[in-house]
């Protein structure tokens, strides 16, 4: 009796542990992809030296610095979420890793749980290096704002990864790799990430203001430089989230 107890508390636990052995697997490729890392660590650096030591800021924030930090955060949250996890599950699908892990006791929804564990430790990684970075640079953000900022961060990792898998799940890995790339270029330069949607010309600013990553960008800004909650910003990033997983579950194609 005590013997068949110990294996149904060990079948009771497993789900939980494969789970985090594949959070742990995802997040160990993730990190030692070598295109990912620079879309996940030295792009956003590089972004951030960039923005501090030019005038592309003037005017956002008393400090340069202050204007750069939420940007690049937000960035972060794309190279992740987004690029990253739309690249690395395209090409899963592609090769049929997919495939395997759905028909395993890992199951979809242990692999997609897994997928989540790696894109929310990595986005954690990218958090503090950015953060120990800009300190040291002199930023202050506003301390009342930084529970609203990770309140953000979590809202935008969900809605990216939901977009990534959306493009990783219906079209070919090779139109992935080329339609998040390019999309991570536009969302960065001109979709409200690293400059704030005022600075664009006012005839596309109505459009740009519709896009998750001007959502994310601008209540970054609002926290860590006013304090405030961006309350528009998350109601966005909460429809696209829930548009985007509706779609990916429903148009996700496992091999």
């Amino acid at each position: 009796m005590s013997a068949t107890t110990s294996d149904q508390t060990s079948n009771a636990v497993s789900p939980l542990k494969r789970i985090t052995l594949q959070g742990k697997y995802e997040t160990i490729q993730m990190l030692s992809n070598g295109e990912q890392l620079v879309l996940a660590i030295v792009m956003p650096v590089i972004a951030l030296f960039a923005l501090t030591f030019t005038d592309l800021l003037a005017g956002v924030a008393e400090r340069t610095i202050d204007a750069a930090a939420p940007g690049v955060l937000a960035l972060c949250v794309i190279s992740t979420a987004f690029t990253g996890q739309g690249i690395g599950t395209g090409f899963d699908r592609r090769y049929g890793v997919l495939r395997m892990f759905s028909t395993t006791p890992l199951g979809k929804a242990g692999l997609i749980f897994g997928k989540v564990i790696a894109v929310l430790t990595v986005l954690a990684v990218q958090v503090v290096l950015i953060s120990i970075c800009a300190l040291l640079m002199g930023w202050e953000p506003r301390l009342v704002g930084i529970l609203p900022s990770l309140v953000f961060l979590l809202l935008g990792a969900g809605c990216f990864t939901a977009l990534g898998l959306l493009i990783a799940g219906t079209v070919r890995p090779e139109a992935t790799l080329a339609i998040t790339n390019l999309a991570w270029i536009l969302l960065a330069g001109i979709g409200g990430v690293l400059f704030p949607t005022t600075m664009a010309p006012e005839w596309i600013q109505l459009l740009l203001n519709a896009l998750p990553s001007a959502g994310l960008g601008d209540s970054l800004r609002a926290a860590l430089i006013d304090g405030t909650f961006h309350i528009p910003a998350a109601i966005m990033l909460v429809v696209w989230t829930g548009i985007a997983s509706f779609a990916a579950v429903k148009l996700f194609k496992w091999n």
